[in-house]
């Protein structure tokens, strides 16, 4: 790999769809099956991040705890700090936030606060020079899981 891209909007996937905080975990699973993706934004009626609910989340939170997936809201798992980054950050000032807490993507939001994208584990491997993926997978792999 040749040198990090500059900012954060050039290595992101762009146009990260929400899951609203009064969507059950049911239309959840159903959208992350149909985007292949294993984690998504919860998203208030105000259009604003609230948390992140993943595919560990519906098994290990709800369905392993006798919780009804039809009725179960992903705003109910709407709770911690919700890591995220401007679009126009630096590329390495998103590996260091990933870094320092230890987590495997970061959300990316606007000038407006609006989400815009997301950055992966996987669009580090993409982007950044040889090593650094070993480097963050280390440091995940240092602290305690967090979602995002």
């Amino acid at each position: 790999m040749g040198a990090s891209p500059g900012t954060v909007r050039e290595a992101m996937h762009e146009g990260a769809e929400c899951i609203g905080e009064s969507q059950t975990l049911l239309d959840a699973a159903k959208r992350m099956a149909e985007l292949d993706v294993g984690a998504l934004p919860i998203c208030g009626d105000d259009d604003r991040l609230k948390g992140v609910l993943t595919d560990r989340d519906i098994v290990v939170k709800a369905l392993a705890q006798g919780r009804d997936p039809a009725t179960t809201t992903s705003g109910e798992f709407a709770q911690g700090t919700v890591h995220w980054i401007g679009a126009d950050a630096s590329f390495d000032e998103a590996l260091g936030m990933m870094r320092e807490h230890a987590v495997k993507r970061l959300c990316v939001l606007d000038d407006d606060k609006k989400l815009t994208g997301i950055i992966t584990e996987a669009d580090v491997a993409t982007h950044a020079p040889e090593g650094t993926t070993g480097e963050l997978v280390e440091a995940i792999a240092a602290k305690p899981p967090q979602h995002f």
